[in-house]
Order: structure tokens, then sequence, then C-alpha cells
């Protein structure tokens, strides 16, 4: 017997130790619109609304995909009703009503324009992966792109991020409605200050005086996010409909930690997100350098050497003595020296609490999953401290191991004819398919790149004596197999 849908006339149905809104979401009003509706939004952003939402009834999210309408689909019987499955030690599950209206932006962009400029919306919060910025190689607005070209061109019907939320901002400074905070919640550094830069520029384009208008009354404050989210399979559907006794089609997972660092703007009229748990600071920049370089860089770490050895997960990885003991010393003597903490954060308590992380056997964070875009996570992740490291005389021979394993994993993907999941996907297949396992034939031709290697490190010969070592080191251990990489990493130095 098929299972009842989730809904609201299902939410009745669920078991005590399933948690529901604390609140009737029929009933509360839209004050934040979410472009980008992904899984992480609805872990993280939808999940913070909904804490919200139990003591305010204002912050309801209109949720606006600029593309697919399969998730909104999937949602729509569900009455924007979905599960969101904690995975630890002990394991939990909440139904969030926060979504209270769904929009696709290519079918209805009238009624998208319509809601971004409504006097009631107060915040307008973006997942969109950092192509949905528009940006050039230098960081700044490509107004060459087509569709850019084309916003400019019928700026009442726009298609892009950067299109609505002009078009949208110029509607409600001609109407003389309060501007929303415009929040980047993607994993993009000084995520905030670029997109208003981008905003801006496009808006420039347009009318000085609106260019003028949002530079003076718009926030773009800062944040960072962080909480790792598998993505939804089968067997996560399977399992919540077991829990909850109702079908839902599209439920979410995510770890117990979360976390929402958010530049402090003193937006009065905009949602409490403190409140709701998220820290207020006045340095994001710290915080996101804390995570990028402990968290995300182990994490890429992980990633290439871990496939190297053997490994799938992170967990798996982790449990491994050889990796887990390099991590903590790429930490302690390679990281953590080079970070300023930020008030209210203890890095070496953040290290541990990183490493309960990974333990988690719940989560199945897929390595495979994490090594891809490596040539655009690398140079921020690794490459950004081994550079800070060099010219401030601290050690750097740990940070060179990701970089060589990298390397030796685009090889090998290669030469299996493996899909890359890259931007420059197509460049690392040849690099990968000509390598040889010689550093002093293979490595040249990687810091030729600058896409993959900074000038400043690629002409550096600490840096490239450095890099063709463990290239070197790290290629002949695994010729040799998988036990052999972990034996390398174990007495890395």
């Amino acid at each position: 017997m098929t299972a009842s849908r989730l809904s609201l006339a299902t939410l009745a149905r669920l078991p005590p130790d399933v948690a529901r809104p604390g609140y009737d979401p029929a009933a509360i009003d839209i004050g934040i619109v979410h472009v980008g509706p992904g899984a992480f939004h609805r872990v993280h952003q939808a999940w913070y609304a909904d804490r919200l939402l139990r003591q305010d009834p204002r912050w309801g999210i209109c949720a606006v995909s600029l593309r697919s309408a399969g998730l909104l689909e999937a949602l729509a019987p569900q009455d924007g009703l979905y599960t969101l499955a904690v995975r630890d030690q002990q394991c939990s599950h909440q139904v969030i009503g926060a979504l209270r209206e769904s929009l696709v932006a290519p079918r209805d962009p009238a009624a998208v324009l319509q809601r971004l400029a409504a006097p009631g919306i107060h915040a307008i919060t973006l997942t969109v992966t950092e192509k949905g910025y528009c940006l050039g190689a230098d960081g700044a607005l490509d107004l060459a792109r087509p569709d850019l070209q084309q916003d400019l061109a019928t700026p009442h019907s726009p298609t892009t991020l950067i299109g609505f939320l002009v078009e949208s901002l110029s509607r409600r400074r001609a109407a003389g409605t309060a501007p929303p905070a415009i929040l980047s919640c993607d994993n993009l550094s000084d995520n905030g200050p670029r997109l208003r830069a981008a905003i801006v520029a496009m808006a420039q384009a347009r009318d000085r005086g609106l260019a003028d208008w949002i530079a003076q009354e718009v926030a773009f404050p800062r944040s960072m996010v962080d909480s790792i989210t598998p993505a939804t399979t089968d067997a996560l559907r399977a399992e919540v409909a077991a829990a909850t006794g109702l079908e839902d089609r599209w439920p979410v997972q995510r770890e117990a930690f979360v976390q929402w660092v958010i530049e402090d703007h003193r937006a009065a009229a905009g949602p409490d997100w403190a409140a709701a748990g998220a820290i207020l600071t006045d340095d994001v920049p710290a915080w996101e350098r804390a995570k990028l370089r402990l968290l995300n860089g182990a994490h890429s770490t992980l990633a290439y050497v871990g496939l190297l050895a053997g490994h799938a997960t992170v967990s798996g990885a982790i449990a491994d003595p050889a990796l887990a003991g390099f991590i903590e010393r790429l930490w302690a003597q390679e990281v953590l020296p080079g970070l300023g903490a930020p008030r209210g954060l203890d890095l070496v308590a953040y290290a541990g609490a990183v490493l309960a992380r990974f333990r988690n056997p719940v989560i199945r964070h897929e390595l495979a999953q994490i090594a891809w875009d490596g040539s655009q996570k690398l140079p921020i992740r690794i490459q950004a401290g081994l550079a800070q490291n060099l010219a401030e005389g601290r050690p750097v021979a740990h940070l060179f191991l990701p970089l060589a394993a990298w390397m030796l994993w685009v090889r090998r993907a290669a030469r299996a004819r493996q899909r890359l999941v890259d931007p420059l996907a197509d460049t690392l297949h040849e690099l990968g398919a000509a390598a040889t396992g010689e550093a002093r034939l293979d490595v040249p031709r990687w810091l030729a790149d600058p896409r993959l290697y900074s000038r400043v490190l690629a002409s550096d010969p600490r840096f490239i004596t450095g890099l063709m070592r463990a290239y070197d080191r790290l290629a002949a251990a695994d010729a040799a197999g998988a036990a052999a990489v972990g034996n390398c990493v174990a007495t890395w130095s």
C-alpha cells in the first residue's frame, strides 16, 4: 500500500518523534525571497527561517528557481513541506514549513519581479553557485555576456540573477519602497562585496542614479555557511517514508552541525537571524579563512589522498590512522599558525569539532564528489595558505601533498577515461593523459597554466622544488598501490 503524501492535510498523521512546524504554515506571511532553492538552502537558510517563524510569522520564504522546475514541482503537492533528516549518532526527522511560495523564473518572470519588489520582502538570500553571479576572470561583472546584454536590452523581462535583482531594485526605488538586505550564501570569498559590485555595475549600465542609490542604500553583507549536506537519494526517501509514515518526494539530509556567520549590517527591518542561532560578526573573512583552510582544505586533502589510498568516503578516510595523523600534523604545523582567530571562535576547539564531524559514520560524504572542481577549490583552500606560509617563513611540506595528490588523481582519471567534473575539465584531461609520473616532465606543464597555479607560486623556486619532491614521492607510492600510499602519508614530513 502506497503511503499518503506529506502535505498540510497529513501533518497531523506524523508520529510523535517527528518534529513538525511550531506554527501554522498556512497562516504565515512571506518576508524572504530565496533564489536557488536546492538541498543546501533547505537544510540551512530555510531551517533558520523555520526557527524564526516559531516566534515571528513574517518570515515565510518564496523560493525562486532560475532554471529547473523539478524540485518545486515535487514540493507543490506537498504544500511546500519537506522532511529534514539530521544524521548523527542520534538521528532525527523534522518537517520544515518555511517555504510558502514557489516560482520558476523562465515560466513567469513578471511574478518573480513582483515578489522581489514587494514592500513586505525585507531579505533576499541566494545560493546560486559562483556561476550565477556572471563574473569574468577578473572577478568583475562580465557585461559582454550575451545574457547580460539581453537583460540590458529588455530589463523588464530578465533572465539572469543580476538582471532580476537590478530590475527589482529599480522598481523599489521608483515606488519609494525600502530596499531589502541581499545576502549571498554561496561559498564565494567576499561574497557580499562581490555581489554588490556586480549589481552596481549592471545598474550603472542602465542608469547612473540607480547605481548610486543601490550603492548607498542596499546592504550586501558578507556571510559564511557550513553544514555537510549529502545528496538526496532513493534510500533517503525510503528511510524518511519509514520514519514518518508519509511519502516525501524530495527530503533532505545534513549533519547535526550547522553554522551561519553573517556580517552585522544592522538591518532593523529584516529577520533577526541571531535569534535563530546565526552568528553576527564584524569579521566574516576571519571565520571564512578558518573554514576554508581547516575544514575545506582537509576535505580536499582527504578526497585526493584518500582516493589514491583506496577510500570512498570522508568517514572511511579519516578512520585511516595515516590520513588522520596527517591532517592533525597539517593543521598544527602549517594551518593554525597562520590563522587569526576572530572574536568568539576557539580555533583549536573548532579543529577538534571538524575531526568529529568527519568521523560521523552516518554521513556518507563521497570523496569523489568532494574531488569535483579542484581547479576552483584548491587555489583558495590550499594554495593561499601555502603562499602565506612561504612569505612568512613557516613550514609548508604538508601543504604540497594535496596538490600532488590532485595532479596524480587527474592522471589516474584521464588514463581510465573517466569524466572529470571541473570547469577546466578539458585542460585537466590533456594534462592527465600526457602525465608520465615523473615530476621533471609533468609538473612544469601544470605550472605553465596560470588558471591552475598563480604566477607568484609558479615562479617561486621553493614552491617548484617542494611540489616536484611531493609529486615524485607520491607518484612512486601510487604506482605501488593503495597500501604504499598510506605508508607514504604516514611518514610524510
